[in-house]
């Protein structure tokens, strides 16, 4: 990789075209693709803009989403592939030296073109030089592999491979792209499956994948019974993602107190480990199967993300972990050179403080999401309610799977479900408190299919008739640390240490600040036990709180140890990992009494 970072995905469309605008610096970044009908206005406005005919593929035609997607990503690879060649040809020594200037100081790349430099070598040389080491960064895109509905067509289910997970795979696999697939939200047995039907998720003689696949996990122990379901298919993986269950962007899994500093030291000492286990199976897999075999070394990358605020987190996690990578999304959004937000809604994240970040209940997969207060679908949403209307009209359908008044699935945030849902809670007999809560619940769930991706089409403007203008914005908590919008080379020259972005003085390590989400889940988690208590519950709540302290334990140790390498605020971190081992002793008591 030329850079240390990589763009994570972010919402439907705030890195939907990313990839044109980084990728020809040699920054990797991740598009969804799960949108199709997005996918075909962002192809529209592309190829309008370069005097392009654009062809629409209607709904009617046979596999229209894969088609979709495939001819989006087709656009991709075209656009960022010229883009880039149009670099290299045509150079100028002021292009030539932003190319090295975004680069960290660590670069073998900047410190050969730095040796020419002191060397006085001509404008030409320093030229030619860039020109030849330049590399272009990877257009990668996301499937998360529970939005796999099933589609109709005339009334009929149409066959698995036509879901909308699959679909998507399949697009990706069909597309002229040379880059990976990051599988995120758990395992899909059958999406898996579905994958070995493709030879580009194969390896040539070299161990060389066209299509490589990375899996985006929370722990060590999920991410090995991962890679081994795949490699009894014959997949390899080429990188474990590493995110932090709380403190990140989109929607976010708690992981039973699990933290990530001990997730990553689990990887660190069990790589090597991992790598003979998995190429053994897969080479034996492999040979059942009659398929080549590589001869060479198998590529495994780990790379983290989540909650990355600093040059010095960035530095200690590539140094100390021995990472490939580490995933900088949120910040980003206060980019405009590379996310696509409107303008209103990234004043909105700059003025957005601690409070107006927090982890939700608003998306209809029933998973946590962060969420911003102030984004305009929740508003939409309040407005909707207050005309007694709430519930959203379900335009898309990606999220429909709830089956408890039809066959055919519903998405609990559209205003049929919440009707029919409103409805039967009016039969009961329920003190006025606790329907409140009930009503609530119900009508707390937001379109995130429209809400995600709606923010590209106010910044090009397109039409916004069938979807609404209301967005909805799932920036990760660190986000509260970041103020003001900048530019591109000035978020990079932050990520390396170059330049300092953040105004505000008093933001936690990252690694304190998820064991603070973490605790703040826990107190939660006990105050929905003590309504019903359950004992299942309590000995999983238990074991949150043993896995906190021994996170805890962990991180005092480290940070004493390396209390140069982690910066100035080493001592005063150590303090809040004391304090905050203090609030999990009265929560246990509390949980216990």
């Amino acid at each position: 990789m030329v850079h240390s970072f990589h763009i994570p995905v972010m919402g439907l469309s705030y890195t939907i075209d990313t990839p044109i605008k980084v990728a020809h610096y040699g920054i990797n970044s991740v598009v969804s693709i799960i949108e199709d009908t997005l996918l075909e206005v962002v192809r529209k406005t592309y190829l309008e803009k370069e005097g392009k005919t654009f062809q629409a593929i209607p709904d009617h035609e046979e596999d229209s989403k894969a088609k979709r997607v495939t001819e989006y990503l087709n656009m991709m690879y075209d656009i960022t592939s010229q883009k880039f060649q149009k670099f290299k040809e045509n150079c100028t020594l002021a292009e030539a030296k932003k190319y090295i200037q975004l680069l960290s100081e660590d670069s073998y790349i900047k410190k050969g073109y730095e040796n020419l430099s002191k060397l006085k070598s001509s404008d030409f040389d320093l030229i030619s030089y860039v020109r030849k080491h330049a590399e272009i960064g990877a257009v990668d895109v996301n499937i998360m592999t529970k939005v796999d509905k099933v589609n109709y067509k005339n009334g009929e289910a149409l066959p698995r491979e036509f879901n909308d997970a699959h679909a998507s795979l399949r697009g990706f696999a069909q597309s002229k792209l040379n880059s990976s697939v990051v599988l995120s939200a758990g395992l899909n047995p059958s999406l898996v499956s579905y994958m070995a039907n493709f030879s580009d998720f194969f390896p040539n003689d070299e161990g060389q994948f066209k299509k490589k696949i990375i899996l985006k996990v929370s722990d060590y122990r999920s991410a090995l019974i991962q890679a081994k379901f795949l490699a009894k298919k014959g997949l390899w993986v080429t990188e474990f993602r590493i995110e932090s269950g709380l403190n990140c962007g989109g929607h976010a899994f708690a992981t039973d107190g699990l933290l990530m500093g001990p997730n990553l030291h689990e990887f660190c000492v069990n790589r090597e480990s991992m790598y003979s286990e998995l190429k053994t199976l897969y080479i034996d897999v492999l040979k059942e199967k009659g398929l080549e075999t590589p001869k060479g070394e198998l590529q495994l990358k780990i790379s983290a993300q989540g909650g990355v605020g600093t040059a010095l987190e960035h530095k200690f996690l590539l140094e100390y972990y021995k990472l490939d990578s580490v995933g900088w999304g949120s910040p980003f959004l206060l980019v405009p050179e590379v996310s696509a937000l409107d303008s209103k809604t990234r004043d909105e994240l700059s003025a957005a403080s601690e409070k107006d970040l927090y982890l939700s209940h608003i998306s209809p997969l029933g998973v946590p999401m962060n969420n911003m207060r102030t984004s305009s679908m929740g508003a939409k949403r309040l407005e909707r309610i207050e005309m007694d209307k709430p519930g959203s009209p379900c335009v898309k359908k990606y999220l429909a799977f709830n089956t408890e008044f039809s066959d055919k699935p519903l998405c609990t945030a559209s205003r049929k479900y919440q009707s029919k849902k409103i409805k039967e809670l009016n039969t009961l007999d329920l003190l006025e408190e606790d329907y409140q809560e009930a009503y609530d619940q119900i009508t707390e769930k937001e379109c995130i299919c429209t809400g995600l991706g709606t923010s590209f089409l106010i910044e090009n403007n397109q039409s916004t008739k069938v979807v609404g203008e209301g967005v909805t914005l799932c920036p990760g908590p660190n986000m509260a640390y970041f103020s003001k919008q900048v530019s591109m080379q000035e978020m990079i020259s932050h990520i390396y240490g170059r330049a300092n972005v953040l105004t505000r003085q008093d933001r936690p390590h990252m690694f304190v600040k998820e064991l603070m989400l973490n605790i703040d889940y826990l107190r939660n988690q006990i105050k929905d036990n003590r309504k019903k208590p359950d004992s299942k519950n309590l000995k999983r709540l238990n074991l949150f709180i043993d896995n906190l302290n021994q996170s805890i334990t962990y991180y005092i140790e480290l940070f004493s140890k390396y209390a140069q390498q982690l910066g100035d605020h080493a001592a005063l971190s150590i303090q809040q990992f004391k304090s905050e081992k203090e609030t999990i002793s009265q929560l246990s008591k509390e949980l216990n009494s």
